[in-house]
């Protein structure tokens, strides 16, 4: 975290200039729609006050969190702190960046609006509140996802306040960051059709439900719901897990989530005693899967973006982390080392390759949580040296304040997107903890007891 020694000599602007210095471009668009966004202090005491006031807060909040005893404990920490900052108290929500169009490629027009709140988030943030032991933030998050789940239509996204209405618009004639246009305001993305939501909201619901060991029964209706809409949904196109904007397709990776909805289901109904919608769902999942190994698979055994293709995806690496097939499947271990090895450029993965894919943009493209699904991944196949190797590279291209944008340049590492991105830091906490506990696991074999029975 940067530290700035405060110095009553400083005046305001000799202090910005100090912290810019030290900045990345991404912080520094950060941090200045944070300071506009404040009433400030009026004396010196005052602004050390509250300074004071401030760190103390942050300090007792990181106490409240279980962290592992292990040198990446701090990096775990800073994420930790990054999305507690995401997080919109009064709903509980979690927005997916602060920023709207901070250009994916510069002077491109991958520039979005980002201050939403993305249901996909859910899995992965409460997977990593729960990790860490930061139960009040699973609690408000997962309120917030029950809430808008019991409508009777699940949207991919919402405002912080659970608005529906996301009417995405152009503010003509301003320039975004170094010139980058359009600048958008909303998010169309909001009507496309994406199958991916059901699963991501089952596996919210299958994570809370077994920290408690418990389903509510008001919950209950709700999933029913959301499961039937997978069920009859799911051989339908969509636009899939990266927005795209071109045609429809049969992306896998919204049928692996489909999966996950269905999957899911069978034990949240027995839990519920609701037999007859166990074995029906465990059916219909078993019928998702024999379609996608079916379908979605290349001569060589490798998962790929989308039926009747061959291109590489990079949403094919949650296949071993959602437990579709097991880590020592033949085909689980080849479309991880086909990602690594095909879909990475200067050891940064892309999440498809943008000549192969319809996106109906133009500009190439990469976003930093892929990498961070990677270390994973490698890690579920048994390639522990390389997720280690892969993660260090990952560490060196954080920023100052040890955060991430949405995507790395994997020419220079210039940080790029929207910033600091949610996504790209629950990725890292699932990597980092995948780390750690295989260390740990190896630790526990490797001990041998002082005295043994004979």
């Amino acid at each position: 975290m940067l530290r700035l020694t405060t110095d009553r000599r400083l005046g305001i602007e000799d202090s910005i200039a100090i912290i810019r210095s030290r900045m990345t471009e991404g912080e520094e668009a950060f941090i200045a729609l944070s300071w506009t966004s404040l009433p400030p202090p009026r004396t010196w005491e005052e602004a050390t006050q509250k300074q004071w006031q401030t760190t103390e807060f942050w300090r007792q909040w990181i106490t409240v969190g279980e962290f592992p005893d292990h040198p990446l404990r701090e990096e775990l920490q800073r994420s930790a702190l990054t999305l507690k900052g995401l997080t919109y108290a009064p709903t509980g929500t979690l927005i997916a960046a602060p920023t709207t169009s901070l250009p994916e490629t510069p002077g491109g027009e991958r520039n979005w609006d980002y201050r939403y709140t993305w249901v996909r988030d859910s899995t992965f943030a409460l997977w990593a509140v729960y990790t860490l032991g930061l139960d009040r933030e699973a609690d408000d998050f997962f309120s917030f996802i029950r809430a808008v789940a019991a409508e009777d239509d699940l949207q991919l996204m919402y405002g912080v306040g659970g608005e529906r209405d996301l009417p995405e618009s152009r503010v003509e004639g301003l320039g975004g960051y170094d010139g980058a246009r359009p600048v958008r305001i909303g998010n169309a993305a909001v009507h496309q059709r994406q199958l991916d939501v059901w699963g991501t909201m089952l596996d919210s619901v299958y994570l809370h439900t077994k920290s408690r060991d418990q389903l509510p029964e008001p919950l209950w209706p709700v999933l029913l719901r959301q499961i039937e809409q997978a069920a009859s949904h799911w051989r339908d196109t969509d636009h899939g897990i990266w927005e795209v904007r071109g045609e429809p397709q049969h992306f896998t990776s919204s049928k692996l989530m489909c999966w996950v909805a269905l999957d899911r289901g069978g034990p949240l109904a027995r839990l519920h005693g609701e037999a007859d919608y166990a074995r029906k769902w465990d059916s219909i999942a078993e019928e998702i899967r024999d379609d996608i190994c079916r379908n979605g698979l290349d001569d060589r055994g490798v998962f790929v973006q989308s039926y009747g293709t061959t291109n590489l995806d990079a949403s094919l690496l949650l296949v071993p982390l959602v437990r579709f097939l097991p880590a020592n499947d033949p085909r689980v271990r080849a479309t991880v080392l086909a990602d690594a090895d095909e879909l990475t450029q200067n050891g940064l993965v892309l999440r498809y390759r943008p000549e192969q894919t319809d996106d109906g943009l133009t500009g190439a493209q990469g976003i930093t949580m892929c990498s961070f699904w990677l270390v994973s991944a490698l890690v579920e196949i048994g390639e522990v040296a390389r997720a280690k190797a892969l993660c260090e590279h990952l560490l060196s291209h954080a920023s100052p304040l040890g955060l991430y944008a949405e995507e790395l340049d994997p020419v220079n590492g210039r940080h790029l997107g929207n910033f600091p991105q949610a996504f790209t830091h629950l990725a890292l906490i699932n990597a980092l903890m995948h780390l750690i506990r295989v260390e740990e696991t190896d630790r526990a074999k490797q001990f041998s007891p002082a005295h043994r029975n004979r």
